[in-house]
């Protein structure tokens, strides 16, 4: 609760009146103090009492690539049955307010409003919750409580189309490509039965001795795997205009063109960060790639997530994105060549041609997205 300054103003005059009018027997003063009090509570008690609304809200869409438009939906009901509800509301857009109106709702009545959500910038923006401000008549005292809950709108990078794929280190004969093809000879795991699963593949000898159907999963070891490598150290993009680092919005946008390249052609791909930080692992890749930001990193960053690549051999095709102030790393990228047949390095907004740091490595010289869609394009040799 918020008194105003009008509302302190009335308070210390009625403390003072009350305080002459009492010692020196001024019955007129004592009265404007006991007055000035009377219209301090009212304030107070009015600004308390608290209105029964419910605020639902839904995003239209609530996944947006960058640029695209994206509007929130807020629907506020008086839940109330005797007063109506006189209020002044604003909805939290990201940074910004949006004023909702709530003047004389009645009881059993709703009011909606439709905004547009910012997507000028890649990340995740929450919305919500409503802020609803009453104020006594007086204007003495002004009370906030929060409603509804957030919803958050997620703006994704831009895609560029690719209409070039890796090809690994062999295709799959059939022309399908599946990340666990049934049926290859490959062992690749265990796991629990589900309807549909063909009898064959059951393995009755793990199955008696955990008392449930364990069923075989074998991978198709042919099929190209893409391990998409995103440098967000922040010191390999150093130049920032408003805080924000174009280079890393570009090799977001070339990340998120390569997984939905790789989707599209049913190919297995990963999406690694070179600082982890939060684990968002279990998240759709473009979900991940709307809430990722720069984090504190140095080489011995990018070392430990190569020592991590060269142990694990997650795919046969190493998509690395970095920026100018990554060029001095690529040395350590070279070392993953036995792990990875093809090593592509996308270097965005450097000020001349990266050069060669290790044998064997594609690198390309990108500015922004859509030049990294040209380049990758025209890549000969995986």
């Amino acid at each position: 609760m918020g008194i105003t300054a009008r509302g302190v103003g009335l308070l210390v005059a009625a403390v003072l009146l009350l305080g002459v009018g009492f010692r020196f027997a001024y019955p007129e003063l004592a009265l404007l103090g006991a007055a000035a009090a009377v219209a301090v509570g009212y304030a107070v008690a009015t600004a308390a009492w608290r209105p029964r609304l419910a605020v639902a809200r839904s995003a239209d869409p609530d996944r947006v690539a960058r640029g695209e438009p994206a509007h929130m939906t807020v629907t506020v009901r008086n839940a109330g049955r005797l007063l109506a509800a006189n209020l002044l509301a604003e909805d939290r857009c990201g940074a910004a307010t949006v004023p909702v109106p709530v003047l004389r709702l009645r009881p059993g009545r709703d009011t909606t409003v439709r905004y547009e959500v910012p997507t000028r910038r890649r990340g995740v923006v929450p919305v919500g919750p409503l802020r609803v401000t009453r104020r006594d008549p007086l204007g003495l005292v002004a009370l906030s409580r929060p409603y509804g809950g957030t919803v958050p709108v997620w703006v994704h990078p831009r895609i560029h189309p690719l209409t070039a794929v890796p090809t690994g280190a062999g295709r799959s004969l059939d022309g399908r490509s599946d990340s666990v093809p049934h049926g290859s000879i490959t062992f690749d795991s265990l796991r629990e039965y589900v309807v549909g699963d063909e009898l064959r593949r059951v393995h009755w000898r793990t199955s008696a001795r955990v008392g449930e159907l364990m069923v075989r999963e074998n991978v198709d070891t042919s099929l190209p795997r893409i391990v998409v490598l995103l440098d967000n150290r922040a010191g390999a993009h150093p130049q920032r205009v408003d805080g924000v680092a174009e280079s890393f919005e570009a090799a977001c946008e070339a990340a998120a063109s390569v997984v939905t390249a790789a989707v599209r052609e049913d190919l297995p791909v990963a999406l690694l960060l070179v600082a982890p930080g939060e684990d968002r692992a279990g998240e759709p890749p473009l979900d991940r790639l709307a809430a990722v930001e720069l984090t504190d990193g140095d080489a011995d960053t990018l070392r430990t997530s190569a020592s991590r690549l060269r142990q694990d051999r997650a795919g046969d095709t190493l998509v690395f994105l970095t920026g100018p102030g990554g060029r001095g790393d690529l040395g350590q990228l070279g070392a993953l060549r036995g792990a990875y047949p093809s090593v592509v390095v996308a270097v965005f907004g450097a000020d001349g041609p990266t050069p060669a740091a290790a044998a064997g490595l594609v690198v390309l010289d990108v500015a922004d997205g859509a030049g990294f869609a040209a380049e990758w394009d025209g890549v000969r040799r995986w």
